[in-house]
């Protein structure tokens, strides 16, 4: 397979090195632009509240619609040429669409197999029960009624991910590789959860070092996290399938293993751990196999160096 484009990787070094700063710096402005837009609001109530969140609905939307934007003025400014169309380098396009959507989600359930099987076996429900209230209109309706379930499951996951992945990557690639971008990225993504320590502060909830602590253990799972479905982005080409994975493990949350080393069925739990894991390390390429979403995906037609993220 080979790689396509005019880019940095082509250019003279001090060009190169130009394209670098701007790109980060973009990345940088990004990042603090999507921040910042959660503290326009002035306001003494908790960010669970349901003014907080419909208030910072809006700018954080204002800003994701307007991040495109940014892409198109880093574009502009390093004059850096690209094959694929503007909305396809951001993973918005019909090819593959099908295993873009199923596939990665799939492979993240897998990761989740034992947290999965800790909740099926304290569920009170039976699997038909679950299976009667997935298909309930009533159930959606209460779910898009709750501020919070809308912020977790559906804001939050669209426009993180077409920020800090749809919007970064492309910005990143040409100048770190895709590699290198794949662990970059992350890193304006983590810093930008350190933004709710400010909060934790305000409301004094927990001590100081307490607050350090979680900030930085938000950080580090955030970051792997951003790592994941980066390498989602660059693999399949699609901003579906990190969309989908970030809203599911909104909902599972930090997998609960002290719970799952006290529970009754200790063995089998962690048994399911372990497999999870072991899975999915073992689908990961398999089931993201460029193959599937379109040859070359859009953000591999940025880079003129051969890379396996982009070979099938």
């Amino acid at each position: 397979m080979t790689q396509e484009g005019d880019l940095s990787s082509s250019l003279p070094e001090q060009q190169k090195h130009g394209v670098c700063c701007v790109s980060v710096l973009t990345c940088l402005l990004l990042a603090c632009s999507y921040v910042g837009s959660l503290y326009v609001w002035r306001s003494h109530l908790p960010r669970d509240h349901p003014t907080v969140i419909k208030r910072r609905f809006t700018s954080v939307l204002i800003v994701s619609g307007l991040s495109p934007v940014f892409v198109w003025a880093w574009r502009e400014f390093t004059g850096i040429t690209t094959g694929p169309s503007f909305l396809a380098l951001m993973g918005i396009r019909f090819e593959g669409i099908i295993p873009a959507i199923i596939l990665p989600l799939l492979l993240t359930m897998v990761l989740f197999l034992g947290p999965l099987m800790q909740l099926a076996m304290d569920c009170p429900w039976t699997f038909m029960d679950g299976i009667r209230v997935a298909l309930d209109p009533w159930f959606w309706s209460l779910c898009v009624s709750d501020m919070r379930w809308l912020r977790n499951q559906v804001v939050a996951p669209l426009t993180e991910e077409l920020v800090f992945r749809a919007c970064m990557l492309p910005m990143l690639v040409p100048c770190a590789g895709l590699s290198t971008a794949i662990f970059t990225c992350p890193l304006f993504f983590g810093v930008a959860h350190f933004h709710h320590i400010i909060e934790l502060l305000r409301f004094r909830q927990g001590t100081l070092s307490g607050i350090f602590l979680s900030a930085v253990f938000q950080f580090s799972y955030t970051a792997v996290f951003g790592a994941y479905t980066a390498f989602i982005f660059i693999r399949t080409g699609h901003l579906v399938g990190p969309v989908l994975c970030h809203s599911f493990c909104n909902y599972m949350g930090f997998p609960a293993i002290s719970a799952a080393l006290d529970h009754p069925h200790r063995v089998s739990v962690l048994s399911c751990y372990l497999l999870g894991v072991l899975l999915f390390l073992l689908f990961l390429f398999p089931f993201t196999d460029p193959a599937y979403y379109g040859l070359p995906t859009p953000v591999c037609t940025l880079t003129t160096s051969p890379s396996p993220l982009c070979l099938y």
